[in-house]
């Protein structure tokens, strides 16, 4: 399957602006081809936390809107995050969301809220993973902070090919983001493709350098510091042949810890 990492700037919690804007790239990536377009966190309006202005109705926000509409335009599953809030509730959830051509969707909350920028206080902690198939690929999608806690893709090793990570991942801590995407691809021997956004907003300035990682640990494709859209080929194939010939997997073991004084 061809995919396509789009690396984009964001209207800081203007989210017509934004879908505006990335509107040309996604159509641009799906005319080369791509079957699977990934957007970054928060990709509408940036990592914001005033859910309360921001968020969303599944599906009926602009956020939600576009990500269906493109889809619906280009054939190719088109995903990135959204800040939701379900109708009633009192919580608002920072999802992932990957919308199909024939109108479905397919959502995952995000498990680790960014404590350290407050995001716990502002959105609720999902707490499943979530895994899904498109055109044979199965693909286990987390959300920027995600990416520092193995555990959690450890858990979805075993039934995942590909996993996706969408960030807004600050400029500041951009080589903690490239050693762990390409560590969790290693210690999972799948494919990770993690998108980052570039420009600045709330604050902060994001440096991109989104990457796609094989499941050998080879870096298949690296973006720089501006706008642009990475392509690569990923295959289930390749997975199992890596895992065949390196069947570390079957090794992870439990365990306990013991404290001795």
């Amino acid at each position: 399957m061809k995919v396509a990492l789009v690396q984009h700037d964001v209207y800081f919690e203007d989210a017509a602006a934004t879908c505006e804007h990335v509107g040309p790239l996604v159509k641009a990536a799906a005319a080369k081809g791509a079957r699977l377009v990934v957007l970054t966190e928060m990709f509408a309006t940036g990592f914001s936390m005033a859910p309360e202005k921001v968020a969303e109705v599944p599906g009926e926000g602009t956020g939600g809107r576009f990500l269906l509409e493109m889809a619906a335009e280009t054939g190719a599953a088109v995903c990135g995050s959204l800040p939701v809030r379900e109708p009633g509730a009192s919580t608002a959830f920072n999802r992932f969301t990957c919308a199909f051509p024939d109108g479905r969707t397919v959502g995952y909350e995000k498990i680790h809220p960014f404590s350290f920028a407050g995001e716990d206080a502002r959105y609720g902690a999902g707490s499943s993973v979530v895994t899904f198939a498109w055109e044979g690929l199965a693909i286990t999608p987390f959300v920027c902070y995600d990416l520092r806690f193995g555990d959690a893709f450890w858990a979805a090793a075993g039934k995942t090919a590909c996993f996706v990570v969408v960030s807004n991942w600050p400029a500041a801590r951009k080589d903690h983001f490239r050693v762990l995407a390409i560590a969790r691809a290693i210690e999972n021997q799948a494919y990770l493709l993690a998108t980052n956004r570039v420009g600045s907003g709330g604050g902060l300035d994001y440096a991109g350098g989104s990457i796609v990682v094989g499941p050998f640990g080879e870096v298949l494709a690296e973006a720089g510091d501006g706008e642009e859209t990475l392509f690569v080929e990923v295959s289930s194939d390749r997975v199992a042949e890596v895992r065949a010939a390196y069947p570390f997997l079957a090794d992870r073991r439990g365990f306990s810890l013991v404290a001795k004084s």
